[in-house]
Parts: C-alpha cells; structure tokens; sequence
C-alpha cells in the first residue's frame, strides 16, 4: 500500500472495488443510516432541510465516530470530514466515488486523505486503507446476497493480552474456522451456538474472516482482532449481520450470551479485573 503525495501536503491512499447493483441500489448500501448499518457499523445520517449534513457511526460502547458532511452528489458521490478524530491530528477527509460499469456493476472507490508537511501520519493513512478495504469486502458480500435488505446488527468484543496473532488462533479455534479456506463449509464446533455457512474470506494481513451464514438463519459474520490507533488496547471482535424476519429478536436474544462467550475466551489479566 503506497500513499500519493501531492505538493500542495495532500496526501492519500485509495481502496476499490467492484460490487453488483445499480448506482441507486449501491447509494442506498453506503449512503443512508439503514444502508451503511447492514454491513458496516451502526450509523445515523443527521439531515438539515433535507440535506445530510452529518454521519455517526458506533464502533461499540464509547467508541462513536461523527463526521461532517462536505459534498453530496446522489448517486454518485459524497465527501466527508472528521470531527476531532486524534488530539493533533491533521484534517483529514474520504470521499466515496460510484462509478456505473457494464453488466449491472458498480465501482465503489474511496478516498482516505490527510494534509500533512511529513511522512509521519502516513501509517494511519495506510491502517485506514487496510480498515476500509475490509469493510468493502462486506459490502461486496452484503450487495452480492442480501442487496436491498436491513439488517440486525449485533457486536461483540473484548480486550485481550499478547498479540494479535495469539488473539487471532485463540478466537479462530474457538469458532471453528483455524485451518479452512475460502469456500468450504464451516460449523460451530460442539460448546458454540450452532452456526453453519460458508467461508468467504480468510486472511492473516490483517486478521480478519467473513463467513457467509445459512443456518440457522442468513447472514454475514465478520472476525477480527486489532490494535486501537496510538497504542490502545489489543481488541477481538465479531460482527454478525442478520437478515430476515426473526433477525432482530434473535440480536435481543443472543447478544448477551456471545458477549460473555467472547469475553470467556479473553478473561481479563490477574489484577486487572473491574
């Protein structure tokens, strides 16, 4: 990943890609509360007149993230910009492009972008570039099988000590899925509420999995393990977006229980408990 620099301290890094659906169908995905929640993070778009003038999104307890809206172009482009993001940050700003092709496909393109006069912001850049491609591959996921549907979106997380990559096996071979690849079935071992579906995405640069469900209802699971920004505390997190009529009482019911089956697999350090 290379960010582009331009003279006037613009610099930049981009992610893509190419997803089904018309350029209205696409707009609704990204571009509207009900839309970005179904395969994102919880989100509102506050309107004035009309006119968006804001976007929240929730990345869990105490962790929202508001951004003023800058441009606003249906259906093809919209621009934003951070409130506040980082004490000492530079301004920074996206900008989320549709672009129509051939066949009934969109390119979705974003623009992740700071002003900066030196190269040291240039890795927040490029763990936002790595941030929204995986978010995008979701999105492709979501448009691909439940396009025009809302989901139910249930969150899970906790803190974990050690690595990443000791986060990652420990979450993996807990869920069932350590040593599959990309299109092979996937049950919830014996223990686990029972979950089935198909692997979609697989990676360990960064760590994290998309898994496809059919039973007992349809949806999207998303894994991950990741480090906040400026040295924070080392997360494991499991998104799960469900579709259908019974998807919102099954998040009331269930969240709960995965939040204290998460927070089994990483019990808190000696000393550290609350």
């Amino acid at each position: 990943m290379s960010v582009k620099k331009q003279a006037d301290g613009r610099r930049s890094v981009q992610v893509e890609v190419e997803v089904p659906g018309t350029p209205e169908e696409v707009w609704q995905a990204i571009a509207t509360g009900p839309g970005i929640s179904s395969w994102f993070v919880p989100s509102e778009v506050e309107e004035r007149d009309g006119t968006p003038v804001a976007m929240t999104a929730s990345f869990g307890p105490g962790m929202e993230a508001r951004s003023r809206v800058t441009a606003w172009d249906p259906p093809r482009r919209f621009a934003r910009e951070p409130d506040g993001w980082m004490t000492g940050a530079p301004p920074m700003a996206d900008e989320w492009i549709v672009e129509a092709r051939a066949g009934g496909t969109c390119i979705v393109r974003i623009v992740h972008s700071l002003f900066a006069s030196t190269d040291d912001w240039d890795d927040q850049l490029e763990g936002g570039q790595a941030a929204f491609a995986a978010f995008l591959r979701t999105l492709q996921l979501y448009l691909t099988h439940f396009r025009g549907q809302t989901a139910a979106l249930m969150q899970v997380m906790a803190p974990f000590e050690g690595t990443e990559a000791e986060a990652w096996e420990t979450l993996t071979t807990a869920v069932g899925v350590k040593g599959l690849r990309v299109g092979e079935r996937w049950t919830t071992p014996a223990g686990v509420a029972p979950l089935s579906g198909v692997v979609e995405h697989l990676t360990e640069d960064p760590y994290d999995a998309l898994l496809r469900l059919d039973q007992p209802g349809s949806g999207i699971v998303a894994l991950g393990v990741f480090t906040a920004p400026g040295g924070g505390p080392g997360m494991a997190a499991m998104n799960f977006y469900l579709y259908g009529d019974e998807a919102a009482a099954t998040v009331a019911r269930e969240t709960p229980l995965w939040q204290a089956w998460i927070e089994a697999r990483f019990p808190p350090a000696a000393g550290t408990e609350a």
